[in-house]
């Protein structure tokens, strides 16, 4: 999920495409692996991503910018900048998008977080010397992830179709105006273009782990970014409440009624001798049926064994006669 987080890097027009190269993950896979895939992948038509026969296009574009131009460049400033530069750089980003978060706090009607991310941005903005310190964490004062993508979908505004766009990568038609609104509210987006390639590096450099992770663990990667991507945010806009509580909660039942009281097997007695006195012990006779075709397969597996070392022998008799 940290991959996705870097999406909401954008700082205007040019610093939504800007934060393109931290979403670039969505073209991270090799190109020989995609054009393999491409010849068996059935694209079908699917209510949450209608488009995608464009969008597997425009992610084998995005692979091949990521490929040539933005990993090299994000591998030489990862080389090039000492590691405490890189984190005072991401705290400094970090802070200014916090003015976003603090927006967006009020907008869907949370007053007191949005009270705690206002002291947040104080702290480190002050104390933190423009953010590059990450203060206020040590303060208590937690990271809130909040943009107006999400403020949207507080509103009532449908997630819409799944969307991969040149350059920028992951989007819904729901988070195209979000980001717009968020380059807007975002300082970075009026300071010039030095500090938007500076929050450019930083953005690529920080999803360079994610983006390594897809390229070797994904089967799909384009439908593992998607997934991964719709999924992050939908937790964003639940903030993290689960999905699935209803089928936890028949999970549970079904547990309960398993081993409740009720359903338990009713223990059996044996008597063994111990120091020559007979006692009686109370055994449940599952776990003796358990036992007992434990060990009846553990002998079938020696005598499995046993008759392939002899076919073994065998055949190399066999071989030494010839």
């Amino acid at each position: 999920m940290l991959m996705f987080s870097q999406e909401k890097d954008r700082s205007s027009f040019i610093g939504v495409f800007v934060v393109s190269m931290t979403l670039l993950l969505s073209g991270c896979a090799s190109n020989e692996v995609i054009e393999a895939e491409a010849e068996v992948v059935e694209v079908e038509v699917t209510e949450i991503d209608p488009y995608e026969g464009f969008n597997r296009s425009m992610y084998k574009f995005n692979d091949k910018l990521d490929t040539y131009v933005g990993a090299p460049v994000s591998d030489a400033y990862l080389w090039v900048t000492p590691k405490f530069v890189q984190t005072g750089v991401a705290n400094f980003f970090s802070n200014l998008k916090d003015i976003n978060v603090v927006l967006n706090d009020f907008m869907q009607g949370k007053g007191k977080q949005g009270a705690e991310d206002s002291g947040r941005f104080a702290v480190n903005t002050t104390i933190g010397l423009l953010g590059l310190f990450d203060v206020a964490t040590e303060f208590g004062l937690e990271k809130h992830e909040e943009d107006f993508a999400q403020t949207l979908a507080v509103w009532g505004v449908p997630q819409g179709p799944y969307l991969v766009l040149p350059l920028i990568g992951p989007a819904t038609s729901r988070g195209v105006p979000g980001g717009i609104f968020d380059a807007a509210a975002n300082p970075a987006s009026y300071v010039g273009a030095p500090i938007q390639l500076i929050q450019m590096l930083n953005a690529r450099a920080n999803a360079d782990a994610e983006i390594n992770f897809i390229e070797e663990a994904a089967l799909d990667p384009y439908v593992f970014t998607r997934e991964s991507f719709l999924q992050y945010r939908q937790n964003l806009i639940t903030d993290g409440a689960s999905e699935n509580v209803d089928d936890l909660l028949d999970f549970d039942d079904e547990f309960d009624d398993e081993f409740s009281e009720d359903s338990e097997p009713k223990a059996d007695t044996v008597s063994i001798v111990i120091d020559n006195k007979s006692q009686e012990v109370a055994v449940n006779s599952t776990d003796f049926d358990r036992a007992s075709g434990s060990f009846d397969n553990a002998t079938k597996s020696f005598d499995s064994a046993a008759d392939a070392f002899k076919t073994a022998d065998e055949k190399l008799n066999q071989l030494g006669v010839q």
